[in-house]
């Protein structure tokens, strides 16, 4: 979450009902495996130096290694695994397929596979991300491990694929150890997984389907979501900015518990950034927006979408602010403190010219979150933290800004 007011570290980040169960004081090498056995190293990479600079939730690290893929048959698969990480992405540096053949990403049970035929043809195999240098990256793979698997009915010792890097994601108490996190949590942390409400609010439970899990670059995290009846999504200006990034980035809907405080997020659906078509002027406490589409949309349209209000609200709106904050699978933030009690509320619908202000729990990872008024319109565009005064850009004024470029129903 971008923030300019105070900062503080945080010795443990607040984790919703549902978690991954995963815990990491110390970090044990990565392992990729079987054939020779490579020896990973960290890599800082720039994109992920300047997460923190620009208010990105950091997530992950880049990790280096030596693999490759054959036709000989003790060649052919290579498991990347990094012990406690949340998901491997993994990078191709080449792929040279004879026809016919493919390469699969995939998790050891095969629940999420993603397949890579020769030409990277997104209607017929898998999508993937580019990061402007050679080669590409395959869409990450929730857990701690993934399968890298050639298929083919050929013989040779002939090298036809080169993976050398991935990014492996943060256990939760690494993700505290590597952001800054304002207080943005007012008071008792009142969200809760978004299936915790399925029967008793079905309609934000519904409406927080449009809202999707950002990864940005291998190693970053926001929120983004649909916006309008065509393909186009919005999120915050300083989560991304340009068309390189937007390439470089995947969502990831569905990405909540399946049963109210189970550990059972499961994979879901992941498409990665086509088009940046505008991002606002002026800096992040500003309108703080990016609009753009993404690959293979058809798969996400039944995830419906959101409509973004046309005029301003009003303090004392009812609100709710569903979002993936520091990463989490998708909770919903319906309370001020407790289940039952205080419904959040817009504290100020005017708090400066671009911004409203509400106490309405949230976190980093929550920026480009939708902040919805009881009709279910969009009011605001999550992007402050720092309690009392959460803030959210005002959505009426984005859509002037964007009008012409989006079916606002």
């Amino acid at each position: 979450m971008k923030t300019t007011l105070r900062r503080l570290r945080t010795a443990a980040v607040t984790i919703g009902a549902c978690t991954l169960g995963l815990s990491l004081l110390s970090v044990p090498a990565a392992e990729a495996y079987p054939g020779q056995q490579l020896t990973p190293r960290s890599e800082r990479a720039a994109e992920a130096e300047q997460f923190s600079a620009e208010g990105v939730t950091t997530v992950g690290e880049l990790r280096t290694v030596d693999g490759a893929l054959s036709y000989a048959r003790d060649g052919r698969t290579q498991v990347i695994r990094h012990p406690g990480a949340t998901y491997v992405k993994v990078h191709f540096s080449s792929l040279r397929l004879a026809p016919g053949d493919h390469v699969t990403v995939s998790s050891p049970d095969g629940r999420e596979s993603h397949r890579y035929d020769r030409h990277l043809d997104r209607a017929t195999g898998s999508d993937y991300t580019t990061d402007g240098r050679p080669g590409f990256w395959a869409m990450s793979v929730d857990g701690d491990t993934a399968v890298v698997t050639l298929h083919s009915s050929r013989s040779s010792r002939a090298t036809v694929a080169t993976i050398d890097r991935f990014w492996r994601g943060y256990a939760p108490t690494e993700i505290a150890q590597h952001n800054l996190s304002a207080q943005s949590v007012c008071g008792t942390d009142a969200r809760r997984d978004v299936v915790c409400y399925q029967s008793s609010h079905p309609t934000e439970y519904a409406r927080g389907r449009a809202v999707a899990r950002l990864l940005i670059s291998g190693g970053g995290m926001c929120t983004t979501w649909r916006v309008g009846d065509t393909n186009r999504m919005l999120t915050n200006k300083h989560c991304f900015s340009t068309q390189a990034a937007v390439s470089g980035s995947e969502m990831q809907f569905n990405y909540q518990c399946a049963t109210c405080g189970g550990a059972n997020p499961g994979a879901g659906t992941k498409v990665s950034g086509a088009t940046l078509y505008k991002v606002s002027a002026g800096g992040s406490s500003q309108l703080d927006y990016a609009l753009f589409s993404v690959n293979n949309f058809a798969n996400i349209q039944s995830f419906g979408t959101l409509y973004l209000a046309t005029t301003a609200t009003t303090t004392g709106a009812r609100m709710y602010v569903p979002g993936h904050g520091d990463g989490n699978p998708k909770r919903l933030s319906i309370y001020e403190d407790t289940q039952g009690g205080a419904l959040c509320t817009v504290r100020n619908a005017n708090y400066n010219t671009w911004n409203i202000s509400y106490s309405c729990d949230t976190s980093g990872g929550n920026s480009g979150s939708p902040v919805l008024d009881a009709n279910h319109r969009v009011i605001a565009l999550h992007h402050l933290g720092g309690c009392p005064a959460n803030q959210g850009a005002k959505a009426h004024l984005i859509y002037n800004e964007i009008a012409s470029l989006i079916a606002n129903g």
